[in-house]
C-alpha cells in the first residue's frame, strides 16, 4: 500500500513532465514555417534557442528520472549512428588541422588557405560552417525529441494533426493573399512572387516543399483511420457515414482539398510534380501491401488524383502550371548554376568546402552570363556534394536509405492501419521532398528541413511503433 502511495505521485510527475516537453515540441513545429519558414538570422536563432532548450530540459528530467528512454528510440539506432556521423563530420570541417593533413584530405582548400595565410580548416569559410553544424544538431535533436516525445498512438495523431493544420493554415493563407490581391507574407508586403501563393514563406517553391510533405501526413493520417471491413446492412453503412460527417476525417478531407489548392496556386512546377508522382508511386505501392484493393482504398486514390487534381485544380489554376512546365528549358540560369557548383564539387570532392560556405565560393565559380546573386545551388544534391564532400554526402544518403527502407518495410509487413498509414505518410514525403531537391533547395530552409527530420523519425516508427501502445 505505502509503496502504491508514494509511486502514484511519482508517476504523475513523470507524466507531467512528459506531457509539457511533448506540447512543447508541437508548438515548436508549428512555429517553424510562420517567421519566413524560420530563413532568417532572426528566426533562426529563435528555433535554435527553442530546439535546445526542449532537449535540455528533457535531459535535466530523465537524469531526475521524469522522463525515459522510448523502446522507438533505441530501436533507431541504425539511423542515430550516420547522424551522430554527420554532426561530427561537419564540426570537423571547421577544425584546425596539420597543414599535411590538410593537403592529404583537400589539396585545394590547403592552397587557398596557404596563399591567405588564412585558418587551416578544410571549410573555406570556418564561421559559416560552426553556424551549419549548430543547424545540423538542432535537426539531429528534433529527430531525437520526435522518438522521445511521442510515446503512444494519441500523441502520434496530434503530432500528425498539428502538422496538417500547419500545412492548411499556410495553405488557406496563401490563397488568400493571392486571390484577394492583399499580398502580404509574415507582416509585410510582398515584393516578389506576386499573384503567387507562398503562405509565410518567401519562396513560393518552399511552400510547395512544406505542403507536399503536409499533405502526405494527412493522406498517411486518413488512410489509418479509414475502415477496410464491409459494411453488414445499410445501417450499418449510414452509421459509418454520420461517423465520418461529424468526425475529424471530413476535417481532414476538407484541409487535403484547401492544401492541394494553395499547391496549384504556388504555380510551381516540380512542386505539384513532386506531389502527383510521389502520391502516384506511394498509391501503388500502397494497393500493393494491402494485398487487396478496397472500394473505400479505390475511392480515396481516386478523388484525391481526379477531383483534387482536374476539378479543384483546373478551377484555381493548374493550367498555369502546366504552362510553366512546357516553357521550362534547359537554358534556365538555375541549370547554369547547377553546372557552376559541380565545379566546385570536382575541386573539393573528398572533404568539400565546409558545410554553409556555398554563398561565399560560388562567386568564384559563376559563370560570365549570370548576374543574379545565389546563396543557394537550386539544388540539394550538388549544393551538399560542394559543401560536405563525398563523406558528409554518403552519410546522408545512408541516412534517407535507411528511413525508406524502415517505412517501406513498415508498408508491406505490418497489419496495423496506422502504421501503415504512418509508413505511406513518410515514404511519400521524403520522396516527394527527395525529387523537388533536384531543382530547389528545400532542405536549406529551417523550416522545410526540421519537418523533413520529423518524416525521417515517422519512417523509424512505422517499422518499430509497438501496437499495443495506445
Amino acid at each position: 500500500m505505502l509503496t502504491a502511495a508514494i509511486s502514484q505521485p511519482h508517476t504523475q510527475v513523470r507524466a507531467a513532465a512528459d506531457k509539457v516537453l511533448f506540447y512543447g515540441l508541437l508548438v515548436l513545429l508549428a512555429w517553424l514555417p510562420l517567421p519566413l519558414g524560420s530563413n532568417r538570422p532572426w528566426s533562426l536563432a529563435i528555433m535554435q534557442i527553442a530546439v535546445l532548450s526542449l532537449s535540455l530540459v528533457w535531459l535535466v528530467q530523465y537524469l531526475r528520472g521524469r522522463v525515459g528512454v522510448s523502446a522507438v528510440f533505441l530501436k533507431a539506432w541504425p539511423l542515430l549512428v550516420p547522424l551522430a556521423l554527420l554532426l561530427l563530420w561537419v564540426s570537423m570541417q571547421s577544425w584546425p588541422l596539420p597543414l599535411p593533413l590538410l593537403e592529404l584530405l583537400s589539396p585545394n582548400a590547403f592552397a587557398v588557405h596557404s596563399a591567405a595565410n588564412s585558418y587551416p580548416s578544410l571549410s573555406l569559410n570556418p564561421q559559416a560552417t560552426r553556424e551549419a553544424t549548430t543547424n545540423t544538431l538542432c535537426y539531429l535533436l528534433i529527430f531525437c525529441l520526435t522518438l522521445l516525445l511521442v510515446t503512444n498512438r494519441k500523441r502520434l495523431k496530434q503530432l500528425l494533426l498539428v502538422i496538417v493544420f500547419s500545412g492548411l493554415f499556410q495553405a488557406a493563407y496563401g490563397s488568400l493573399m493571392t486571390l484577394t490581391g492583399l499580398e502580404y507574407g509574415f507582416f509585410y508586403e510582398k515584393y516578389t512572387y506576386l499573384g503567387v501563393a507562398t503562405g509565410t514563406f518567401v519562396n513560393r517553391n518552399h511552400l510547395a516543399g512544406y505542403l507536399e510533405m503536409s499533405l502526405a501526413l494527412g493522406i498517411g493520417l486518413m488512410l489509418g483511420e479509414m475502415v477496410t471491413r464491409s459494411a453488414i446492412n445499410w445501417r450499418d453503412s449510414a452509421r459509418r457515414l454520420l461517423r465520418s460527417l461529424l468526425g475529424t476525417k471530413i476535417m481532414i478531407r476538407l484541409a487535403l482539398a484547401i492544401m492541394v489548392i494553395g499547391l496549384v496556386l504556388t504555380h510551381s512546377r516540380m512542386g505539384n510534380s513532386a506531389f502527383f508522382s510521389s502520391l502516384l508511386i506511394c498509391g501503388l505501392l500502397y494497393l500493393i501491401a494491402r494485398r487487396r484493393v478496397t472500394r473505400g482504398s479505390m475511392i480515396f486514390f481516386g478523388s484525391l488524383l481526379l477531383v483534387d487534381l482536374l476539378i479543384v485544380g483546373n478551377f484555381f489554376g493548374v493550367e498555369k502550371v502546366v504552362d510553366r512546365l512546357q516553357g521550362t528549358t534547359t537554358t534556365e540560369q538555375r541549370v547554369d548554376v547547377t553546372r557552376d557548383s559541380l565545379a566546385i564539387v570536382s575541386d573539393y570532392p573528398l572533404a568539400g568546402i565546409g558545410a554553409g560556405s556555398y554563398y561565399s565560393v560560388y562567386p568564384q565559380y559563376s559563370s560570365s552570363g549570370i548576374r543574379t546573386y545565389y546563396d543557394h545551388a537550386h539544388n540539394d544534391y550538388v549544393e551538399f556534394a560542394a559543401e560536405f564532400g563525398l563523406v558528409g554526402f554518403v552519410l546522408l544518403g545512408l541516412i534517407v536509405v535507411l528511413a525508406l527502407k524502415s517505412s517501406l518495410t513498415a508498408l508491406f509487413k505490418r497489419r496495423d492501419k496506422l502504421m501503415q498509414g504512418l509508413a505511406f505518410a513518410s515514404t511519400m514525403g521524403i520522396l516527394a521532398l527527395m525529387i523537388h531537391s533536384s531543382v530547389d533547395f528545400n532542405l536549406q530552409v529551417p523550416a522545410n528541413a526540421a519537418l523533413f527530420m520529423v518524416l525521417l523519425a515517422l519512417a523509424v516508427m512505422s517499422e518499430h511503433f509497438e501496437r499495443g501502445s495506445k
